[in-house]
């Protein structure tokens, strides 16, 4: 969950920082008064790109930073995969932007990388904006956000087509016309017998640079470890002869006190660790030659070993794989006809694994379809519509549609009045519509994921009275890998983010959009944008944006509004600038019949 954002140098924003809290946030204001450019903001943090045209003019950089309530293993991973130190409880989020377009990165006052961001971001908060709906609603995304729904395992289709793709490669090889296949032959014929007369051995060339550095540097070597020699065991001085004369002065001490009796054997085991060590550097010493020639052999063998790592590795490890795979790659050659008939017997293997496979998991997706579907339409039919939802799962096993994640496609249709047919969602929904669409399947698809961590014993959710309080946040969140980058897929209470999705509808229908975003915000902590008092009225926090003009420079603030204040901003919302009697207790009962 979202605890505090802070900006500073952002677009027309000076330095601002809101605190948030669980529930329905909802952010109002003057159109331009920079609303969005707080969500744009938060974006940034989620691994957005970032321009250095957004850094506020006059300024060297803007700073973005945000503190979010985290507590889960998916968080933990990927800190932990990063060498990032976790916080307790709290998850620390920075990143600079200087106006000469270089960004800095720090996770938990930790230098990071936007990388680092985008693998938190699934877990953290999703942000939907009404024109993000169509341009991320491809076929990847619809058939990611049905299998997010339906709790689909792709992993067994996966690897089942990386086998059958595997074996289909291998034979191609092999069947490759005469002209290819024997330039082929003569290419791996050469690369097998340039590697195999290298002779190489693992880490050959770790070995040599070691020997190379004692051979180039032989008499500082062998001066070293003499002087170390001399100073552990041969010098009158030497540290050998000193625990000597200690160990003699001790046991003269033993005839006068015993305290000190346990000292001698320890200072024995001393003096023949240090005369061992010495014997060792002298034995060392003594073997080390200043070898001209031998120095000469070895680099010549390491400029051998890294032309050969520069054509096939870049390292020797991998240079001695390559080597075995083109042994096999001929010895298959030389037994074409065998090793085909062996490899046809195998793709048909792997074929059929994956259809099956993939059968299962379309299955799978058919039954959720026709559950998802349903759900969807009573939810958009409480969203001040008359619509029929259709979720259309087509494709066929046929081998031209196989992919990893199966052979299905997904369309989702609505037909917005009565009598009309089915169309593309994308396609024929008007703004409002879209709008109220894509609230209606985060709803469900959110509600089926929240179920599913309660069977499988996920951490509890707030209730509604708790969701409902908006004091100290109480919200823990689960991570869940990432399926769809439109809806997201982190279970538990992950911060969600509408910026200005109720364009396009008004009256009744916002009112009903008002109301599910209260209900979303029971389990998730939601930050909304928003043009519509409607909606506004349903705030458990609400947060007013406004622009004003300081010294010259225009400048944007946030903060929370108190209850007096809060129906003054929704009567401005109904009647303009310009506040009366009448919007008064208008906004008033709006906010009472909120439920507020």
């Amino acid at each position: 969950m979202l605890l505090e954002l802070r900006v500073e140098n952002y677009a027309v924003i000076d330095n601002v920082a809101v605190e948030f809290a669980s529930g329905l946030n909802l952010l109002t204001g003057e159109t331009g008064a920079g609303k969005s450019i707080l969500i744009d903001a938060l974006a940034l943090l989620l691994g957005d790109k970032a321009s250095s045209d957004a850094v506020r003019h006059g300024t060297e950089k803007a700073t973005v930073a945000a503190v979010f309530e985290a507590d889960s293993s998916a968080i933990d991973g990927v800190l932990e995969a990063n060498g990032i130190d976790r916080e307790e409880g709290q998850l620390i989020l920075r990143r600079e932007i200087a106006a000469s377009g270089k960004g800095r990165v720090f996770v938990n006052n930790q230098p990071a990388t936007v990388t680092v961001l985008k693998q938190l971001a699934p877990h953290l908060a999703v942000i939907h904006a009404q024109n993000e709906a169509v341009l991320a609603f491809d076929a990847a995304s619809r058939l990611a956000l049905l299998d997010s729904f339906a709790a689909c395992d792709a992993s067994p289709v996966e690897k089942a087509f990386e086998q059958w793709q595997e074996v289909r490669h291998r034979i191609a090889d092999l069947e490759r016309d005469e002209h290819d296949r024997l330039r082929l032959l003569d290419l791996w014929t050469f690369q097998r017998k340039e590697i195999a007369d290298a002779r190489l051995q693992p880490e050959e060339d770790a070995k040599l640079e070691a020997e190379k550095r004692v051979l180039a540097n032989a008499e500082r070597v062998r001066t070293a470890a003499m002087s170390a020699y001399d100073a552990l065991y041969e010098s009158n001085g030497s540290a050998a002869a000193s625990l000597r004369a200690a160990t003699r002065q001790i046991e003269e001490l033993l005839r006068f006190d015993e305290q000190f009796r346990d000292a001698v054997p320890e200072l024995e085991s001393a003096r023949i660790t240090i005369e061992d060590i010495g014997q060792r550097l002298r034995d060392y010493a003594g073997a080390i030659e200043a070898s001209p020639e031998r120095l000469a052999e070895v680099e010549d063998r390491l400029a051998a070993l890294d032309r050969l790592k520069r054509k096939h590795g870049p390292k020797l490890e991998e240079v001695i794989a390559l080597g075995a795979e083109l042994e096999r790659k001929l010895n298959e050659m030389e037994n074409k006809d065998e090793v085909l008939r062996k490899l046809r017997l195998e793709l048909a293997q792997a074929a059929e694994q994956y259809v099956q496979a993939a059968r299962a998991l379309s299955r799978q997706r058919y039954e959720a379809a026709r559950k998802l579907e349903k759900l969807v339409e009573s939810e958009v039919n409480e969203l001040a519509m008359k619509a029929r939802f259709k979720v259309e799962v087509s494709g066929t096993d046929e081998e031209a549609n196989w992919t990893g994640r199966g052979f299905d496609q997904v369309q989702y249709l609505i037909s917005a009045n009565p009598g009309e047919p089915l169309g593309r969602v994308d396609e024929i929904a008007s703004g409002g519509e879209l709008s109220r669409v894509m609230l209606a399947l985060k709803t469900t698809v959110e509600a089926g994921q929240g179920k599913r961590a309660g069977r499988n014993g996920g951490k509890p959710t707030l209730s509604p009275t708790e969701g409902e309080k908006g004091g100290a946040p109480a919200s823990k969140m689960l991570g869940a890998p990432s399926l769809s980058p439109w809806f997201g897929d982190s279970v538990g209470l992950r911060t969600l983010v509408f910026d200005e999705i109720d364009s396009g509808i008004g009256g009744r229908a916002a009112e009903a959009v008002g109301k599910k975003l209260k209900q979303l915000s029971r389990t998730k902590q939601v930050l909304c944008v928003t043009h519509l008092p409607q909606i506004a009225s349903f705030a458990d926090q609400h947060y007013l944006i406004e622009k004003r003009e300081s010294g010259g420079r225009t400048k944007t603030s946030v903060r929370p509004l108190d209850a007096e204040e809060r129906t003054r901003e929704i009567a401005r919302m109904m009647s303009g600038a310009k506040l009366t009697e009448t919007s008064l207790k208008h906004a008033e009962q709006m906010i009472k019949s909120s439920g507020q």
